[in-house]
């Protein structure tokens, strides 16, 4: 069993994610980060990595830990069990975003003593504890092109804001977040899905007043 040394998220260590996220997530040539499943499933030895970094969330204990990390563990939590269920159903053609009808709900992990399916996780910790924070959707990653991208290397608490930051700046500014053209302005339907979490939108009210905006994907 993979032992782990004590970190910043209060016992909780990140390095086996890092390593699975540094080996496994690569740029692709239209600038998405692109995850090579078929090679993660064909290495046991980081499989069982894999598997031994998300059995550490058994028994965190989440209320010592500050907000940010809370926040960090449950993107990191999330992002690697759906990793691990790619990979198990791999080779899959497509996995259903979690606003249809897709698996999140079937998808359960134990974590801060509950077992919590990941929908749970983004509905009833993330959505509702950082409410007043949009920047969420940018950090967990639902196996999709049209999602944001899996980072290659995991949320910390220490440097969390401009990370956020960082990956809304390369969502919006992609053509699969937001594009502007002569027709209008098209963005992702994660700001339809999701329109109260951003305010009631993504764009201003004067940019709307003057073009009209389109969902991609609806």
């Amino acid at each position: 069993m993979t032992a782990f040394p004590a970190s910043a998220e209060r016992s909780l260590s990140s390095e086996p994610w890092a390593d699975i996220l540094t080996t496994y997530v690569a740029r692709g040539p239209d600038g998405v980060n692109l995850v090579d499943y078929g090679a993660l499933k064909a290495n046991v030895e980081d499989r069982r990595k894999l598997d031994a970094y998300i059995r550490q969330f058994e028994t965190a204990d989440f209320g010592a830990m500050s907000r940010d990390e809370q926040f960090a563990a449950w993107s990191n939590l999330y992002n690697a069990v759906t990793v691990r269920y790619v990979v198990e159903k791999y080779p899959i053609g497509s996995i259903k975003p979690w606003y249809s009808a897709g698996p999140w709900k079937d998808i359960e992990v134990e974590a801060d003593g509950k077992t919590l399916s990941l929908h749970a996780i983004e509905h009833d910790v993330l959505r509702e504890q950082w409410s007043d924070d949009p920047r969420l959707h940018y950090a967990i990653n639902c196996a999709s092109y049209s999602c944001p991208d899996l980072r290659r290397t995991p949320w910390r608490a220490a440097t969390l804001d401009e990370d956020l930051n960082e990956a809304a700046r390369a969502y919006v500014n992609h053509p699969r977040g937001v594009r502007i053209d002569d027709s209008g302005i098209d963005v992702s339907s994660i700001y339809k899905w999701f329109r109260e979490d951003f305010g009631g939108g993504v764009l201003g009210g004067s940019h709307q007043a003057r073009q009209p905006v389109h969902v991609l994907g609806a």
